[in-house]
C-alpha cells in the first residue's frame, strides 16, 4: 500500500486524471503533481465539451466479469452524480429520449433496455414532439422509432465538472503543471540507458519507471506515476494495440435569448444512428448537435524500414498494403464537410427551423478505443513484478465521461491494494484482446455508412470563423 506523503504524478489533466486527482487528495495523499502539455481540459480531449450524457446506473452481479465492473462503475458514478458536491451542481436530470430509424439499429435499442421495459414509454413518428415543449422538435420524424425516459437520465455539463473538481484538487494541495512545462515527452524506465521513448515491453521483469521528461527538459520523478492523457497516451507507451485513438464531430448553434429559455431543461434527444443535441449553454445560448457515426481514425502503417503517419505528404501511395499499428490524434476546431451535411440532415428531421443556422464552433474530440470498449486500468506488466510504480488509466472508449467521479476511486483502490478481483480482472492489461485488430472495427456503433472512416480521405473541411466564411 502506498505511504500517503509519498510522491504521485498524474499524467494527464483530463476527465479521469483531474477524478484521481481529486480523489488522491481527499484521501490524505499530499505529494500529488499532475501535468498536462495544455491547460486544462486539453484541446483534443472529448471531454473538453458543453455537455455529454449521462444516464445512471446500479450495481449488478451479472455473470461476466466485465459486466459485473461496468455496473459497479456506474453504480459509483451516478451516486457521485447525484450526491458529491463537486459533481452534483452539473449534473442536469432532465431525461433522455432515445430512438432509432433502421430496424437493426432498432433491435439494437430494444436488447439495450432489456430488463428495464418498465423504464420508457414508447415513441414512434411524429410522437417524439411531444417529448418536448412546443416549438423545439419540428420535425416529422418518419421513420423514427424510439422510447422516454423521463428519470434516472440527462446531461452534465463536462468542462464544467472537470474545471470543478481540478479547482477542488488544487484546495486540498494538488500541484498542476501544464503547458511546456508539463507536456511528457518521454517515459524514463530503469533500463532506459539513453532515456528513450519505450517501443517494446521487455520479458524479465525488471523494469520500473525511473521518471518522465516534460518538452522543457525537466525530469519529474515520483514513487508512482498515473498515466490517464487518454488519446494521447500512445505517443508514450507502446499498447500492443489495445488502443485506438477516434475522432468524432460536432457543432454549436447560438441560439436567441428567447430560442435558449424554450429551450431551457430539455431530455437529451439521441438517434444512435443520426445524432443528438441537449439543451443549449446557459452562458453562452450555445446549442450543441453531433452527428452519429462509429468515428474517424488517422492510420499509422508501418512498413518495412520505417513508420507512416496516415496524414504524410504522399502517404496515400505509401498505405497500399501496408499494416495499421495506431491512429494519430490531432486537434482541430473545424469538422469535415460530410460531418456538416450529417448535422444539418439530423436538424432538418429534428428542428427544421435550425437546419440553415450558421455553425458558431465546431471542432474534432478524440477519445481511445479499448478492443472490448472496457476500461484499462492496471499496473503496467513490469512495473507490477517490480512493486507497482506505474498505473495506466486509459481506454475512456467513447463512453466513459460519465464515468468520471468513479473512476479516481478505482484508481485509488489500486494504490490501496483493494480492488476487487472481477474489476482486475475486467479492466487487466490484456494484448490478447487486440492480436491482428481490427482498426476498422465499428464497435456496435451506428451511422453515417456504418463505417470507421479515414481522416485522410476527408475531401474538405468547415471554415467556421475564417475570413469570407
Amino acid at each position: 500500500m502506498l505511504p500517503k506523503d509519498n510522491s504521485v504524478l498524474i499524467i494527464g489533466a483530463g476527465t479521469w486524471g483531474c477524478s484521481i486527482a481529486l480523489e488522491l487528495a481527499r484521501n490524505g495523499y499530499s505529494n500529488v503533481t499532475v501535468l498536462d502539455g495544455e491547460e486544462v481540459p486539453s484541446s483534443i480531449a472529448a471531454g473538453n465539451d458543453l455537455n455529454k450524457i449521462m444516464e445512471e446506473g446500479s450495481q449488478s452481479e451479472d455473470h461476466t466479469d466485465a459486466a459485473y465492473a461496468w455496473n459497479r462503475l456506474h453504480a459509483l458514478c451516478t451516486k457521485a452524480w447525484l450526491e458529491d458536491p463537486v459533481y452534483k451542481p452539473h449534473y442536469h436530470r432532465t431525461g433522455y429520449v432515445m430512438a432509432a430509424s433502421s430496424d437493426p439499429a432498432y433491435a439494437a435499442l430494444l436488447k439495450d433496455i432489456k430488463g428495464h421495459e418498465h423504464e420508457y414509454q414508447p415513441v414512434e413518428s411524429a410522437g417524439f414532439r411531444k417529448t418536448m415543449p412546443e416549438g423545439v422538435l419540428t420535425g416529422n420524424f418518419e421513420g423514427w422509432r424510439g422510447f422516454a425516459k423521463q428519470t434516472g437520465a440527462g446531461w452534465v455539463f463536462a468542462k464544467g465538472a472537470i474545471l470543478a473538481a481540478k479547482q477542488e484538487a488544487v484546495k486540498s494541495g494538488v500541484r498542476f503543471i501544464t503547458g511546456k512545462r508539463g507536456k511528457v515527452v518521454k517515459l524514463i524506465f530503469s533500463d532506459d540507458v539513453q532515456e528513450e521513448v519505450v517501443q517494446a515491453v521487455k520479458t524479465d521483469g525488471t523494469r520500473t519507471l525511473h521518471g518522465v521528461r516534460t518538452a522543457d527538459g525537466n525530469i519529474h520523478e515520483a514513487c508512482t506515476t498515473i498515466l490517464a492523457n487518454g488519446a494521447n497516451a500512445e505517443f508514450l507507451l507502446d499498447f500492443e494495440s489495445q488502443l485506438r485513438p477516434t475522432a468524432w464531430t460536432l457543432a454549436h448553434i447560438r441560439m436567441t435569448p428567447s430560442e435558449a429559455e424554450l429551450y431551457k431543461d430539455l431530455p437529451v434527444l439521441f438517434n444512435i444512428e443520426k445524432g443528438f443535441f441537449m439543451e443549449p449553454s446557459t452562458e453562452t445560448h450555445e446549442l450543441k448537435i453531433c452527428d452519429e457515426h462509429p468515428g474517424y481514425i488517422n492510420p499509422i502503417y508501418s512498413p518495412q524500414g520505417g513508420r507512416i503517419v496516415g496524414n504524410d505528404q504522399n502517404a496515400a501511395e505509401k498505405r497500399a498494403d501496408r499494416t495499421i499499428i495506431g491512429s494519430d490524434p490531432f486537434a482541430m476546431q473545424q469538422i469535415p464537410l460530410e460531418s456538416e451535411a450529417r448535422i444539418r440532415s439530423f436538424l432538418e428531421e429534428t428542428m427544421p427551423h435550425l437546419a440553415k443556422r450558421p455553425f458558431s464552433f465546431a471542432r474534432i474530440c478524440w477519445d481511445a478505443d479499448t478492443p472490448d470498449r472496457m476500461p484499462l486500468v492496471d499496473w503496467y506488466p513490469t512495473s507490477r513484478a517490480g512493486g507497482g510504480d506505474f498505473l495506466l488509466a486509459v481506454g475512456g472508449s467513447g463512453h466513459s465521461f460519465k464515468t468520471m467521479p468513479a473512476m479516481g476511486q478505482v484508481v485509488l483502490e489500486f494504490l490501496e491494494e483493494r480492488v476487487d478481483d472481477r474489476t482486475r480482472r475486467a479492466f487487466r492489461w490484456r494484448p490478447e484482446t487486440a492480436v491482428n485488430r481490427n482498426w476498422w472495427d465499428v464497435q456496435d456503433r451506428w451511422g453515417a455508412d456504418g463505417k470507421v472512416m479515414d481522416i485522410n480521405d476527408v475531401k474538405g473541411w468547415t471554415k467556421i470563423g475564417e475570413s469570407g466564411s
